[in-house]
């Protein structure tokens, strides 16, 4: 009972410290609230199967993110995603679609600003996010390692399989987009 007891406090520490970020990760790979929520809980599972021994804080967030991104790849090859008719839009992507979080909270956080600028930075935030749901796979998986859990490049070459180089040209390509996504959209001139 005790051992038990001490598993569940350990997972309930592991949900609270890596919950929100890996629903964030997989909402913005998968673009689907549900899937998202599957997917984390998947993780989660996985870790209280194999109850891994790490070296370090790092490596256990490389862990998790590595676990997550290779769950997401299984959703999007599975034959549910597959086989799902032309009819069926897929759910996500839309404003009105993205749950109500506060994207922007790693950013100095928003509690010492007045109602409405809280409001335009929610708003600012989500637009942001829009766009980077737009864009390619490889951009969009690089850029929210990098700026919205705040990974270097380096972790992010760990976490991904993929080179470092790879990760910097990624990088640039991504905000290249996303600025002409943007600059489309707002016509800053």
């Amino acid at each position: 009972m005790i051992k038990a007891d001490t598993d569940q406090q350990e997972l309930q520490l592991k949900i609270d410290e890596y919950g929100d970020m890996l629903f964030r990760l997989c909402y913005v790979r998968l673009q689907n609230v549900q899937d998202a929520e599957d997917v984390v809980q998947e993780v989660f599972y996985q870790y209280l199967k194999s109850l891994p021994d790490f070296q370090s804080q790092e490596h256990e967030k490389a862990w998790f993110l590595k676990v997550a991104l290779n769950a997401c790849r299984k959703v999007w090859r599975s034959a549910w995603r597959r086989h799902r008719s032309a009819w069926q839009p897929e759910e996500g992507g839309r404003r009105e679609d993205f749950p109500d979080c506060d994207w922007s909270e790693r950013e100095g956080g928003s509690s010492a600003c007045g109602p409405e600028e809280r409001a335009v930075r929610r708003e600012e935030s989500r637009c942001l996010l829009e766009a980077v749901m737009a864009l390619p796979e490889k951009y969009r998986d690089v850029i929210h390692l990098f700026y919205y859990e705040e990974l270097s490049v380096k972790e992010i070459s760990q976490v991904t399989g993929r080179g470092e180089s790879t990760v910097t040209s990624q990088l640039t390509r991504g905000r290249g987009l996303l600025r002409k996504s943007l600059k489309e959209e707002y016509d800053f001139g």
